[in-house]
């Protein structure tokens, strides 16, 4: 399929760099206990240092709640997705398993400090963009309500916006019957082309270790605004 970055996500946000995998082959169920243990330890370790040091601490937080008014939106309303996971767990309102799938991306999220969209390919058609929202950009999301995205980045294929690092969509969301997915990761914009793409191979090699099947992967810059996957 073929991934883009919109001119006008580009000309506003010229540092923005978006990562994408494309997993084939997959195998999404109950988590190994592996997973389970790693994302209950990393988040009872953020907690003490959420506590200690507090929220502003987490630079990759901030950047994306500056990322969010500059686009158009109120960060201290809607929420960059890494932000809402890091102020549940600073409530001690800990993750407990759901599947692999979801496991796996909230670990991701948590751990890297940024938002991470994991999206089944079988509800998706054309090609995948990414832009800012309008006031009509809008989807059922998986909190359960219409949401708008208003000045929020978000993907978008031929059947309109499915996913942001908001919150993301009903219509796209993995289950334990996905077998190809796609995986989108916001960096922030001070990291470079070379610390995004070791960020994605780490991610991929973790992903197929749990789940199996075959990736590939492509960072979305200024300078390469679009490519297959």
């Amino acid at each position: 399929m073929r991934v883009a970055l919109e001119p006008q996500l580009v000309e506003l946000v010229p540092e923005l760099k978006i990562g994408l995998i494309h997993y084939t082959k997959i195998s999404v169920g109950d988590s190994p206990q592996m997973l389970k243990g790693r994302l209950q330890l990393f988040q009872e370790q953020l907690f003490f240092e959420i506590e200690e040091k507090g929220l502003s601490h987490f630079d990759r937080l901030n950047s994306w709640r500056s990322l969010f008014k500059l686009t158009g939106s109120n960060p201290s309303r809607y929420r960059p997705s890494a932000e809402a996971l890091y102020r549940r767990v600073a409530k001690q309102n800990y993750f407990t398993p759901v599947h692999s799938g979801v496991d796996s991306n909230t670990f991701f999220s948590l751990y890297y400090g940024i938002p991470f969209g994991l999206y089944d390919t079988s509800t998706l058609s054309g090609d995948v963009t990414f832009s800012i929202g309008t006031n009509d950009t809008n989807y059922d999301a998986l909190n359960g309500r219409t949401t708008s995205l208003t000045g929020i980045v978000h993907s978008s294929d031929d059947e309109g916006a499915f996913g942001s690092p908001y919150v993301d969509s009903k219509r796209s969301a993995v289950t334990t019957s996905t077998t190809e997915a796609l995986h989108v990761v916001y960096f922030t914009p001070d990291m470079d082309e070379e610390q995004a793409d070791k960020l994605l191979q780490a991610v991929s090699s973790m992903f197929i270790q749990v789940h199996g099947g075959d990736s590939s992967s492509v960072v979305l810059t200024k300078t390469k605004p679009e490519g297959m996957i």
